[in-house]
């Protein structure tokens, strides 16, 4: 695991929030730092989608405080929040029915004064987005006409294109096939490594998250109830708290780290 002593860039502290006067989040504490690539597990309904999009704004109100970059998340104005987060959503989210290279230039707004031109510099920033994650070859086709796992790489390149360093994932590689998942996590890796990106991911998928991330957050019933590195997590005792069942593991054959198997729910 790789160890980071920075600045916390996405921060809760003790954060509640009620949907339609039901409590989602209690009392939630939780931070990540810059340059991290943590994963947030759990069974359904924990409120994992509703803490992820309650740092992104895509959710407002609640109680207690939620920080990005040090400042309260209600005090910046979107072009400067889109500046520094970048939210992507499921590759089977909501047909945009733009062209590829439109839909990532307007991913240019928080650069862009009222009514001004498209300019040379956001035209760059987009060619360089789809050059980095192979979607260069995508640039005229409608996203309708796309795949799942090409509509994922656009999504990518569009939070690339928008140059936000903190991303926000909710389930990134649900609904692909096992090469597209290999692809997507390749760039994930890529993009946290060498570019820098901070990473908080949603995800069902727990074996992939001890894998592929330094840190490993598990939600249930709206609070955070594991929080640490991801062989820590991987214990029976701790599953069981978690997803109120028994699951088998074994050791993974290069990696020394538990997973889960298959179907693998321990009987009696």
């Amino acid at each position: 695991m790789t160890t980071h002593n920075g600045e916390m860039v996405l921060e809760a502290k003790n954060f509640s929030l009620a949907l339609g006067g039901k409590p989602i989040l209690r009392n939630v504490s939780f931070s990540v730092r810059r340059g991290e690539y943590v994963a947030i597990v759990g069974p359904n309904g924990a409120g994992k989608t509703t803490l992820l999009k309650s740092f992104g704004r895509l959710l407002g109100g609640g109680t207690g405080e939620i920080f990005i970059g040090g400042r309260s998340r209600d005090d910046y104005h979107q072009k400067d929040l889109a500046k520094l987060l970048a939210y992507v959503p499921q590759a089977d989210s909501r047909m945009i029915p733009f062209a590829v290279e439109s839909f990532l230039l307007m991913c240019r707004y928080p650069y862009l004064s009222p009514f001004a031109a498209v300019g040379k510099r956001d035209r760059l920033a987009v060619v360089e987005a789809m050059e980095r994650t192979d979607t260069l070859q995508f640039a005229d086709r409608m996203i309708s006409t796309l795949s799942g796992g090409e509509r994922q790489k656009v999504y990518i390149a569009a939070a690339l294109a928008q140059g936000a360093d903190i991303w926000l994932l909710d389930e990134p590689t649900t609904f692909l096939d096992y090469h597209r998942q290999a692809d997507i996590l390749a760039l994930l890796a890529k993009a946290n490594k060498e570019f820098g990106v901070t990473i908080l991911a949603v995800t069902h998928d727990l074996n992939q998250a001890v894998l592929e991330t330094d840190r490993v957050a598990a939600m249930k019933n709206g609070t955070v109830v594991f929080d640490g590195p991801p062989k820590e997590i991987m214990q029976p005792d701790v599953l069981r708290q978690i997803y109120d069942t028994s699951l088998l593991l074994v050791d993974h054959p290069v990696k020394s780290i538990p997973m889960i198997v298959p179907g693998g729910v321990e009987s009696g």
